[in-house]
C-alpha cells in the first residue's frame, strides 16, 4: 500500500457511494479498509480514506463490501403478504417466536426468496444446499420450505444452547462446530455484526408494537459476549 496525501481534486476523481453511506475494501490479507469512494486506475485501485489516499493493487483486493446500514424494521404486524402465514406456521411447528423467524429473514435475504451469497447459501432463511439436504428440503428457493427448514434448524441451536439467542445466532451464521471451537461467538467480524443485526431487529419489533403473536414470549438469554474482534 501507498499512501498519499489528500488532493483537493481528489472528490471529482474518485466515485463516491450515496450520501451517508461507506464501503469495505476487503484485501486478501483479511484487512478490511473503510473508504468513502474508490476510483479504478488501470491495475490500481484509489481508495479515498480519511484524511488521505490509499493505492492498492488489483490483485490484493478480494471485494468490496457495503458498510453495515440498518433499517429499522416495522413492527411484525405491520408484515402482511404471503411470508408472514408461512412464519407463523412454522412458529407455532417449531416453537420459535414468530417476530424472531422475521427478523432472521430481514437480515439474511430482506425476504428476497431467490437470494444467494457469495458462499451459496439460498432463498429467504439463506440456507447452504448441503444443510438443506439435511432437512429434507427438496426446493431451496420454495418459501414454504425454506421457512419451515430454517426455522426447524434455528430451533434446534436454540435447544442446543439452552435458548441462548446469542450462540444460537452465532451457529446458524458460522456454525455449531465454530462456536464449539472458540467457546463463544466466533471472533469473525461478519458473524459479530450479524448477531447484533439479528439481535438489534429483533428487539426493535417488540419494542415497535404489539407482538404478532398471543402466545407468552419465549424467554432468550443473551449472556454470551460478543466480541469486538476481527477475522
Amino acid at each position: 500500500m501507498r499512501l498519499t496525501r489528500l488532493l483537493p481534486f481528489c472528490a471529482l476523481l474518485l466515485a463516491v457511494g450515496p450520501a451517508g453511506r461507506a464501503e469495505y475494501i476487503v484485501l486478501r490479507s483479511g484487512q478490511r479498509l473503510n473508504v468513502s469512494g474508490y476510483q479504478l486506475l488501470g491495475d490500481t485501485y484509489r481508495l479515498q480514506m480519511a484524511g488521505g489516499t490509499v493505492l492498492i493493487a488489483v490483485e490484493d483486493v478480494l471485494g468490496i463490501e457495503p458498510e453495515e446500514v440498518f433499517t429499522r424494521l416495522k413492527p411484525a404486524d405491520n408484515f402482511k403478504g404471503p411470508f408472514r402465514e408461512l412464519i407463523e406456521a412454522a412458529s407455532a411447528q417449531y416453537k420459535v417466536d414468530a417476530d424472531l423467524i422475521t427478523s432472521v429473514i430481514a437480515v439474511e435475504s430482506n425476504f428476497e426468496p431467490k437470494a444467494i451469497s457469495r458462499r451459496d447459501a439460498r432463498g429467504l432463511m439463506q440456507l447452504l444446499p448441503e444443510t438443506a439436504a439435511k432437512l429434507g428440503v427438496k426446493d431451496i428457493f420454495d418459501p414454504r420450505e425454506n421457512i419451515d427448514a430454517g426455522t426447524r434448524y434455528l430451533g434446534d441451536l436454540l435447544k442446543r444452547y439452552d435458548n441462548n439467542l446469542v450462540l444460537a445466532l452465532a451457529a446458524y451464521n458460522a456454525g455449531p462446530e465454530k462456536v464449539a471451537k472458540f467457546g463463544s461467538v466466533p471472533p469473525y467480524a461478519e458473524t459479530i455484526s450479524y448477531v447484533r443485526r439479528v439481535k438489534r431487529a429483533y428487539e426493535n419489533s417488540k419494542s415497535g408494537g404489539t407482538p404478532s403473536s398471543t402466545r407468552k414470549r419465549k424467554s432468550f438469554s443473551a449472556s454470551a459476549t460478543v466480541p469486538n474482534g476481527k477475522r
